[in-house]
């Protein structure tokens, strides 16, 4: 019997109806086939990227740039909204500066510069910017699995990175901007959504010619935050170790990092459906569908907020298939398997 087999049957042997916990053991399935081994407990760790980006000088925002700085500084102090949802599920976390306009480094320093540039004038980022950028993703990755954590989350932050996520998503895609753009997480302004497509759609025919592959596409109209997201988690399928999505931003990172190496899809893992438009186009091209993922609540937060829901989610139904009780305890006929190890 095969791996894939063999977990099939341990959780059909659950004392349980058969496919009965839905979308979530297909979900702790996928955990155990990227670890190539049924390991007794998760052992999360949650990141959040965090930059600026030089767009917003085009009025594509309703927040002064200022936040990115300030709402990171609260996250180290335990007092953001993902802080307050790492510390509740006695989930480690670390904030990791790629890029914040700031003069001294918040959490983690990996600071590739103070904030990308305007990319309707010019490219985001040159390519030592965005290598450096990937190449922090990779390491805190590579840092966080050699401390002994088996599934890695990912959150963002940065205002502007709607709009240069949409207009990475834009490129990849073709899809109209009218279609990708949505408001972000402030409030409803049809004034700046209007401008916002607007600025996405110059942007992205200016650099036209030189964005001739998903890196290219990053550096010339995405953010550090979304490099860094992207490099994370490509350094998880190197290292067989699955990934939660969050929302928009980390779906169009995850898209990219698809592309450049296909063997991510089998790694990461949808947690929620935000309200940007674009989200649902995102996983689409990342061969993941709206009914994969288990999580409805119109969240458009960002940080890995929806991705925390998930792992407690996850941890709670790996814990459930790997203690209940077995149907053959009850003397029911079903084929018994022997208990799982570590292979």
């Amino acid at each position: 019997m095969d791996f894939a087999a063999y977990v099939d049957e341990w959780i059909d042997g659950m004392a349980k109806p058969p496919a009965s916990l839905g979308l979530m053991e297909q979900h702790v399935k996928k955990i155990f086939l990227a670890w190539g081994k049924m390991q007794p407990e998760i052992k999360p760790h949650h990141l959040v990227f965090a930059a600026d980006n030089g767009i917003v000088e085009e009025g594509v925002v309703n927040y002064p740039a200022e936040i990115t700085y300030l709402q990171a500084k609260n996250m180290v102090a335990g007092k953001a909204t993902i802080s307050c949802f790492c510390l509740c599920n006695q989930i480690p976390y670390q904030v990791v500066d790629v890029g914040i306009k700031s003069e001294d480094a918040v959490g983690t320093d990996r600071k590739v510069a103070k904030g990308t540039k305007n990319f309707l004038k010019e490219a985001a980022m040159n390519e030592a910017e965005y290598n450096m950028a990937l190449q922090a993703g990779r390491e805190m990755v590579r840092l966080a699995v050699e401390a002994g954590h088996n599934l890695l989350s990912f959150g963002e932050m940065g205002i502007g990175n709607t709009t240069t996520s949409s207009a990475v998503l834009h490129a990849l895609s073709g899809m109209r901007p009218e279609f990708v753009v949505g408001y972000g997480a402030g409030c409803h302004n049809k004034d700046i959504v209007n401008r916002k497509r607007l600025v996405i759609a110059r942007g992205v025919e200016k650099h036209k010619a030189a964005m001739k592959n998903e890196a290219d596409i990053i550096r010339c109209v995405g953010g550090f935050d979304i490099a860094a997201l992207c490099g994370a988690m490509l350094e998880c399928a190197d290292l067989n170790t699955p990934f939660v999505i969050d929302g928009f931003i980390a779906a169009v990172a995850y898209v990219c990092a698809a592309r450049l190496n296909q063997a991510v899809e089998r790694f990461g893992i949808p947690s929620h459906l935000s309200r940007e438009p674009g989200m649902i186009y995102a996983l689409m091209l990342g061969n993941i569908l709206t009914d994969e993922v288990p999580i409805r609540a119109n969240m458009a937060l960002g940080e890995g907020t929806g991705a925390l829901l998930m792992v407690g989610m996850l941890k709670t139904v790996l814990y459930t298939v790997m203690h209940a009780a077995r149907m053959s305890d009850f003397g029911a006929t079903v084929q018994a398997v022997s208990p799982p190890v570590a292979l």
